[in-house]
């Protein structure tokens, strides 16, 4: 008896570096500025259902500075534009946050970043965000965050993530 093939192994490996690479040509300028390590930017999801061309989930967030400056919690909408098809549980997502300076004001993350995003799951999963934005376009979200999601889901497309202090 032969076994049928199955794709869905890799597939999750496939797509985190399809927007690795992806990610490090759209952040290269900005990154080019932005060299300091200011912290590091958690955000947890409740997940959803994505409708095909798109998706759309509230965060919370938490910013830990590298130095001595202000821990921070965000409010944060993270939307997607492209294929995205299925069921997200629970996630995680961690980002190295890069900038300038590592001294800035209580709310400094407040804005929008957009990029570039890859992810699936089957049971647990990954993927890859690569953003740019927040004030004056002045951080940088590492291209490669890490993130850990539960479900059944494919998406790769166009990102933007929206962060409100608070």
């Amino acid at each position: 008896m032969t076994r049928p093939r199955t794709w869905l192994p890799g597939l999750p490996l496939a797509l985190s570096l399809a927007a690795g690479i992806l990610a490090i040509a759209v952040t290269e300028p900005a990154m080019a500025q932005a060299k300091l390590v200011a912290g590091t930017l958690t955000c947890k999801g409740e997940g959803g259902v994505a409708w095909i061309v798109g998706s759309k989930e509230t965060l919370d967030c938490n910013f830990n500075p590298a130095g001595s400056g202000p821990h921070a919690r965000y409010s944060g909408t993270i939307t997607k534009v492209g294929l995205d098809v299925g069921i997200k549980g629970q996630r995680t997502l961690i980002w190295t946050v890069l900038s300038t300076t590592t001294t800035f004001a209580q709310d400094a993350l407040n804005g929008t970043y957009d990029g570039v995003s890859a992810d699936a799951a089957v049971g647990i999963g990954v993927g890859a965000n690569a953003l740019v934005g927040g004030s004056n376009k002045g951080f940088v979200l590492q291209p490669l965050s890490v993130q850990g999601e539960t479900g059944l889901n494919l998406a790769i497309g166009v990102s933007s993530l929206t962060l409100r202090g608070g």
